[in-house]
């Protein structure tokens, strides 16, 4: 323990500026200018890794955002851990709520600010230094794979078929990622199921063209009108989503494990002041803790159309556009949700209007064994360097290709993540306390060692 705190905080400047350096390339993958900035991204992460210690390291192309893809293996008898990380970043819009310039890195209150600093360049890159800090102190335990690639914020489609024809390359014991949070500073936990992912476009379409507001306006079919009536008719007044079918396959948690999760320390009145909001809501009969966590959802992350610039242009826009996710949990089929969601959504329309419904991507949820040398390794490290019990919980995020990799590659991943609630992934200023960056390259060594004592057994 000590030797991994000595080299921390010898190395501690230097592996913030690097993480820095990865942080200033825009590697926005939703938005199509910014496909050299990807391929920037991965020859980052190579270079980071060939210089940590790797013995190969490649950027290997798929049909779109490369995979960085580097190993060490010291062993081919040890056990194999292959580390999974994304470099892709979400969109910065609005712009104007940053206090800060999004691929400008700084310090402030203690907390790296920048787009990625948590999600997931800076959890990501936690393991390439403490990769490193096992190297160059003699203290690898076993075999290392790395496999990072640039659509995650997207779907991951392009690693989804990667894996069909490299299912040799990245064959391991386990996957692990840091790509999901922690309960709170002072309360460690470990994840140990995710939501699943179905996300969605819809268009209404009215009339050929834009019309003058006043001189067709209570005659023609407004699209915003009637798509914001639409979407209001989704949920009920008791937070129940309405499409037919919706709930069919929906895993319910038993009273046990309601009541373990109940454990979890959490202070509803503290939540609403940190997001400054009177009241929380959602489906009846279940605490905010479960709602996010075990229980799905359906919500608008972006509605346009019409007139939105400055001052005033009266017109019944043609069209209104809103996209849609909904959260699934096990045993939900995104394909089928969405199939379900376009028979119903369509169904809501007025004869006036055309409607459009376009499936982007998805994910089954996923929920990991908590009786696994895995996850006794990782609840171990955690307690080690934090000095308490972590409490396992299921957070309410999703990671889509989680599931796909026990599907293709049979393996069983293991989510030790060090976010925090606080830290606005996703959003404007988006942070990630440095203390949380140095504990992660901290804790990781131990789970390699723990894994690989366990894995002797």
């Amino acid at each position: 323990m000590e030797q991994i705190k000595k080299y921390v905080a010898d190395n501690q400047a230097r592996f913030l500026e690097e993480l820095f350096g990865l942080l200033r390339i825009p590697s926005i993958s939703s938005e199509s200018a910014h496909k050299p900035d990807m391929i920037r991204a991965a020859e980052y992460w190579r270079d980071a890794v060939l210089k940590a210690g790797a013995d190969r390291a490649e950027i290997m192309p798929t049909d779109g955002n490369p995979v960085m893809y580097a190993e060490k293996i010291i062993d081919p008898k040890l056990p194999t851990i292959l580390v999974y990380g994304h470099y892709d970043v979400m969109p910065v819009d609005p712009i104007d709520e940053w206090r800060t310039k999004p691929f400008e890195p700084v310090i402030k209150d203690g907390k790296i600010w920048a787009r990625g600093a948590d999600d997931d360049k800076g959890q990501a890159f936690m393991h390439a230094k403490a990769f490193e800090l096992m190297v160059k102190t003699g203290t690898l335990p076993c075999n290392v794979k790395f496999m990072v690639e640039g659509e995650e914020e997207i779907g991951s489609g392009s690693l989804t078929k990667w894996l069909d024809t490299h299912k040799e390359l990245v064959k391991a014991d386990v996957i692990l990622v840091s790509d999901t949070g922690m309960l709170a500073e002072d309360v460690p936990s470990v994840t140990i199921g995710l939501r699943g992912l179905c996300y969605v476009e819809v268009e209404v379409t009215g009339p050929n063209r834009d019309l003058h507001s006043g001189l067709y306006g209570g005659a023609v079919a407004n699209p915003i009108n009637v798509l914001a009536k639409m979407i209001g008719q989704l949920i009920d007044e008791q937070g129940h989503i309405t499409i037919p079918g919706f709930y069919d396959d929906v895993q319910e948690v038993s009273k046990a494990d309601r009541d373990a999760m109940a454990k979890a320390p959490f202070n509803l009145d503290e939540y609403k002041k940190a997001l400054d909001i009177a009241e929380v809501q959602g489906e009846a009969g279940y605490t905010t803790m479960e709602r996010t966590g075990i229980r799905p959802t359906c919500d608008v992350n972006g509605i346009w159309g019409g007139y939105t610039g400055e001052g005033a242009k009266t017109v019944i826009p043609s069209k209104a556009t809103a996209k849609i996710s909904m959260r699934l949990v096990p045993n939900q089929d995104y394909h089928k949700i969405g199939q379900l969601f376009e028979k119903y959504f369509k169904s809501l329309a007025p004869k006036g209007v055309k409607v459009k419904v376009t499936m982007h991507h998805g994910g089954t949820g996923y929920v990991a064994p908590t009786d696994t040398v895995a996850y006794k390794a990782a609840h171990r490290a955690v307690a080690e360097m934090l000095g308490k019990e972590p409490v396992p919980f299921r957070s309410g995020g999703s990671i889509p290709i989680i599931s796909t990799f026990e599907e293709k590659l049979g393996i069983k991943s293991i989510l030790l993540g060090f976010g925090l609630e606080s830290d606005a992934i996703h959003s404007p200023n988006e942070n990630y306390p440095v203390e949380q960056y140095l504990r992660g390259i901290r804790t990781i060594p131990l789970f390699y060692r723990y894994f690989a004592e366990g894995m002797k057994k």
